[in-house]
């Protein structure tokens, strides 16, 4: 039989428009092991599911061995995938013992055994196995995951079992041989080690060949150890306690250029690695026989300065957005646009009015978050006068609409005394918050080359003080009835605050780039 071109051209591209799907009845499944997925090209299930995931632990330390059930409470399933995963990760850890042909385990993440599947698509209502923790290596809270496939076309993916919590046989304790046979560093100095302040101590051998060195602390990123021939940073030997790109915890080797990113290493003689993460606290132990070095200006060195740093935090960008955008906006709005649009807004409050209440309001939200946060977050006054300059910004911020609530009538014989009040407190948070930027900037830009972000304040200041020389002018000019310039349609008060408001937000934009960077 003859088939034609066009024929044959049809069934090719029949074909061609054909899905493929990936299904297998035999459990061999590990292209989804970091997705726990199955290939059926349809969406999963999102509601209720009749299936349970037990341990028969709540929790478990190095080494130990957790009994786990899969149960269907009605019906049954065809399939299964099986994990273990540190909370919030999608790596495995740990491994399965495999018994019987309903079951086979699976390589994930290069580890034998660390996922479990079915073997067939026979109906199940139950499945037991066991898991065991590795005896060493990354540590954290876990939970199991198990997809259950009812069906080709029904599944439920990612189906957790309650928490499983690690507690380690190795818990970092309060350092007993600080200033004997080890040197340690706590900051805040009167926390325990063992919550989530940061920690770090060295211990080297009798003939000095090699170091012991423990690094802990609360880090989204990574917390670091540096060994410096002097007080500032740059040319230090660095050891970093860091998560990798898909959220491991490893340790890492590097040195450091001037106040640049550091130059990551080869981890060279390094041996007895222990990381572990619990509850967003980073822990890395381990053993270096790698000489320091500091490229040091002296012939000799046999005392180091020990530095610690965690990865940046963003607290102070809400003190950057109160008091260089809400802040300055409510000031000048009240000072120079009273006059316009008078007449027209809200609930009988003029526009200007209800515009400066805004941004005051946002401001004081905005203060105050950042306020709690970086004291939350320190806990203690370091930082100089930063900590006092933004307590001070605070405790204003607080009165000034209190001030406010208590004015009297715009006609009242006082009313001056809270015109004064308010406007010198307004006067005081701005120069004070003002000094508390620098400070914080200050304390930032010493991880960068030049310092740069203090000059860029700088530059906001003098970009601020020309916006109120001119909108001041302009006041004075239409008291005189002559306008300074006229551009058309639009009033000149609001063209200056336009441009105020465009200048400040790129002064804010280089600064959180800046810190960014640092």
């Amino acid at each position: 039989m003859c088939i034609s071109p066009a024929v044959m051209l049809l069934w090719i591209v029949m074909f061609a428009c054909v899905g493929i799907a990936q299904s297998y009845k035999n459990g061999n499944v590990e292209s989804a092991c970091g997705s726990l997925t199955p290939g059926h090209n349809i969406a999963s299930q999102t509601g209720a599911h009749p299936y349970t995931i037990t341990a028969d632990r709540s929790s478990f330390k190095e080494g130990d061995e957790i009994t786990v059930t899969l149960r269907a409470t009605s019906g049954d399933f065809e399939g299964f995938m099986l994990q273990a995963r540190i909370t919030g990760m999608t790596s495995t850890i740990g491994s399965f013992t495999v018994t019987g042909s309903e079951a086979q385990g699976l390589t994930c993440n290069g580890v034998n055994n660390s996922a479990v599947s079915h073997t067939s698509d026979s109906e199940k209502t139950l499945f037991v196995t066991k898991w065991k923790a590795p005896a060493s290596g990354q540590f954290g809270n876990i939970e199991f995951s198990v997809t259950f496939v009812k069906n080709f076309s029904t599944f439920w993916v990612g189906v957790k079992s309650s928490l499983i919590t690690f507690t380690s046989t190795s818990t970092p304790t309060v350092p007993t041989e600080c200033g004997k046979s080890k040197v340690c560093f706590i900051q805040p100095s009167n926390c325990d080690p063992t919550t989530s302040c940061y920690s770090m101590t060295v211990q080297t051998s009798s003939d000095q060949s090699e170091m012991k060195i423990e690094i802990l602390g609360p880090g989204e990123g990574y917390v670091a150890i540096g060994f410096s021939d002097d007080n500032q940073m740059g040319n230090d030997d660095i050891y970093i306690c860091g998560k990798d790109n898909s959220g491991l915890l490893q340790v890492q080797h590097a040195y450091s250029t001037g106040k640049s990113s550091p130059n990551i290493l080869t981890l060279g003689n390094v041996s007895d690695i222990k990381t572990t993460m619990m509850n967003g606290v980073l822990n890395c132990s381990f053993t270096s026989q790698n000489p320091i070095s500091t490229a040091s200006r002296a012939v000799s060195v046999s005392e180091y300065f020990l530095m610690i740093a965690a990865g940046p935090s963003s607290q102070g960008a809400l003190m950057l957005i109160a008091w260089m955008t809400t802040g300055s906006l409510g000031m000048l709005i009240a000072r120079y646009l009273k006059d316009v649009g008078k007449g027209n807004g809200f609930c009988g409050k003029d526009i200007w009015f209800l515009a400066h209440v805004t941004m005051m309001s946002l401001s004081i939200i905005a203060t105050a978050i950042a306020f709690i946060l970086v004291f939350s977050y320190a806990r203690d006054w370091a930082g100089g006068a930063h900590p006092v300059l933004g307590c001070l910004v605070m405790i204003l911020t607080l009165i000034q609409p209190v001030v406010a609530a208590l004015r009297c009538d715009p006609q009242h014989e006082k009313r001056f005394v809270f015109n004064w009040a308010h406007s010198f407190i307004a006067l005081a948070i701005k120069g004070l918050a003002v000094a508390a930027i620098f400070t914080g900037l200050e304390l930032i830009g010493e991880a960068q080359e030049d310092n740069w972000m203090p000059k860029v304040m700088g530059g906001f200041v003098a970009w601020e003080a020309l916006i109120f020389v001119l909108q001041d002018l302009h006041k004075r000019s239409k008291k005189k009835d002559a306008e300074m310039c006229s551009l058309g349609s639009i009033s000149t008060e609001v063209f200056l605050l336009l441009l105020f408001l465009l200048g400040n937000l790129t002064f804010l934009i280089a600064l959180l780039v800046g810190i960014g960077q640092a």
